[in-house]
């Protein structure tokens, strides 16, 4: 049985998977505007993957026997000022995420509740993964930054990323 104190954390988790499911999506968006379209589909799995990771936070409470509780989505930027912009507020966005998962880890383990902690290590090397892909676009964008063709050439890169099931959502469908 989870505790109250990490029943309310991982809701409001799933709150935050949902705002940063909005803040990617709207990156997305921003990017399509400006006729990025492979920096918007870089963006739209990033939405993708926040969502499912709310569903994974989701699926994990019902599991547990726990409710979920969905809060209102607080509002987030609409534009940016450049591609760069967009990848460096995304790192900072990571490790306000990673601090957040952390901060689930930390009540578990308090709380000597082993399977969640067994879920939220998913969630820890996920975090790395993230905070990781952010700092390889910027390394990215800053080496093209003044060069249309590198953009350009970047630009198309990215627009081959696809989307991948996370593996305990995955795991949940077969």
């Amino acid at each position: 049985m989870l505790s109250q104190k990490l029943h309310d954390a991982i809701n409001a988790q799933i709150n935050a998977e949902l705002w940063s499911a909005y803040l990617y999506l709207a990156m997305s968006m921003d990017a399509e505007t400006k006729g990025q379209k492979g920096v918007a589909n870089w963006f739209y799995v990033q939405f993708q993957e926040e969502q499912d990771h709310a569903r994974i936070f989701m699926n994990f409470l019902n599991s547990r026997d726990a409710k979920v509780t969905l809060l209102p989505i607080a509002e987030v930027p609409a534009t940016w000022d450049s591609v760069l912009d967009m990848f460096k507020q995304t790192l900072e966005h990571e490790k306000k995420v990673t601090s957040l998962i952390n901060n689930l880890a930390a009540i578990a383990n308090e709380d000597r509740d082993y399977a969640s902690i067994s879920r939220l290590n998913w969630f820890i090397d996920e975090q790395v993964e993230e905070e990781e892909n952010a700092r390889d676009m910027i390394a990215a964008f800053e080496a093209v930054e003044d060069n249309k063709y590198g953009l350009y050439m970047l630009d198309k890169e990215l627009a081959a990323r696809t989307y991948t099931t996370p593996s305990p959502l995955a795991t949940a469908a077969e």
